[in-house]
């Protein structure tokens, strides 16, 4: 086995990616933040003064990784991700709760989150262990153990009351996708998501009355179906439990705040100066960038805080107004150009640990870019997670440099595997 050099086999192509997004991250706050015609900006009173320090600190985590022997964190994939599963639980115990949140830690003068580092822990924990020898996805016990190493943080994060940390693992089925789980599974969770927000609309009956009606015409016109009854018997029964079961869950479960997001994406009811006042103010902001924006801090909605979390989870408004539809499209361009950089690196690893582990981050790289940018303009419902090295904040920072570093040590000494 060679010992290889992390420097010259590094992939500086997303190294420099990551420092872009970073950059053009802090100017976003910057501009956010900033609301006075002169400003010092290394100002720790300020978040874009905090969000330098949070960058640096970020930095040097990232060199810490890079020195690290790669076999480490192959090593103590259980280790790292059940000590984070236990500061979940002390979370629950002894946090502080933020915006309705019991999510956070204080560490002096200084607050974690430690969902964020959670993403990165479970990702470790399944690459190390769908990598172990003779494991196979076609085997249930295969199956139910890598649903529990995904569900238990996002169980432990939603008694939180961080629903849209807590959704963030379900981005995870992409990478038991690519290790052989049947694509039945991700048709089920698309058709189950549908068929909830039908139900949502329209009511029981008319969904029901529905399944019914195309169930019959399936099996009436296709011989080949007709054959496997049962199975088409089965489905039909486990819909209709779970239609009944909506209305259920959505009054029973969901916070009165989430419930009333989803009427307002829905168009069930309309709340523009209350739970639709976020994404309005989002979308007027994006809309009057226009093509080239209004230039870097001229944004009016942005600079006199028109949008709420505007350095945090709604930060890419402030991207649209100021840099307009070219600005967005850079943006997007990059994360495109990052996620389809993460997918290439993952298929030439040598181990399965760095494959899947690679996955795991461009998954989670991907549900935040979406879900993120979809909940600013009107697309998804707000679920209140951060931009990738956009929205303010030291734990997401620090969490998503922690992902992607640790896959560019992988990589760098992917040569080194046997």
């Amino acid at each position: 086995m060679r010992r290889e050099n992390t420097i010259a086999n590094m992939d500086w192509l997303t190294v420099f990616l990551y420092l872009t997004l970073v950059f053009f991250g802090w100017l976003s706050i910057f501009s956010a933040a900033s609301d006075e015609d002169v400003v010092r900006v290394f100002d720790l009173s300020q978040r874009f003064g905090k969000q330098i320090l949070w960058i640096g600190l970020a930095l040097v985590i990232a060199i810490v990784i890079l020195i690290i022997d790669a076999n480490f964190f192959s090593t103590f994939s259980f280790i790292i991700y059940f000590s984070i599963l236990l500061l979940l639980i002390a979370v629950l115990l002894f946090g502080k709760t933020v915006a309705g949140s019991k999510s956070w830690i204080e560490i002096g003068s200084i607050s974690l989150q430690p969902a964020e580092f959670a993403q990165f822990a479970t990702a470790l924990a399944l690459a190390k262990y769908l990598s172990i020898r003779n494991i196979d996805m076609g085997n249930l016990k295969t199956k139910l153990i890598s649903v529990t190493i995904i569900t238990l943080p996002s169980l432990l994060i939603l008694l939180q009351n961080d629903t849209g940390s807590a959704l963030v693992y379900a981005a995870f089925v992409l990478v038991l996708y690519r290790e052989g789980i049947s694509g039945a599974f991700i048709v089920i969770g698309v058709f189950a998501a549908l068929l909830f927000i039908i139900t949502l609309l329209f009511g029981e009956l008319w969904v029901l009355s529905g399944i019914v009606l195309f169930t019959a015409l399936v099996i009436l016109l296709f011989k080949k179906i007709r054959k496997r009854f049962k199975i088409i018997l089965a489905g039909f029964l486990v819909s209709i439990i779970f239609i009944f079961s909506v209305n259920y869950a959505y009054e029973n479960i969901l916070a009165a705040h989430q419930k009333k997001r989803i009427n307002v994406m829905l168009g069930i009811e309309k709340d523009p100066h209350g739970a639709g006042y976020n994404v309005n103010q989002s979308k007027i902001a994006i809309g009057s960038g226009g093509l080239k924006g209004k230039g870097f801090r001229q944004g009016m909605l942005t600079r006199y805080h028109f949008v709420p979390e505007q350095t945090t989870d709604f930060i890419f408004c402030t991207v649209g107004e100021e840099w307009g539809f070219i600005g967005t499209t850079v943006v997007i361009f990059l994360f495109v150009f990052l996620l389809i950089r993460l997918i290439f690196l993952a298929e030439r690893q040598k181990s399965h640990f760095s494959r899947i582990y690679g996955y795991g981050v461009a998954s989670i790289f991907f549900f935040h870019f979406a879900i993120n940018i979809g909940m600013t303009i009107g697309l998804a419902p707000v679920v209140g997670i951060p931009l990738p090295f956009f929205s303010y904040g030291g734990s997401s920072l620090w969490a998503f440099t922690i992902l992607l570093f640790i896959f560019i040590k992988q990589d760098a000494n992917r040569m080194s595997v046997l």
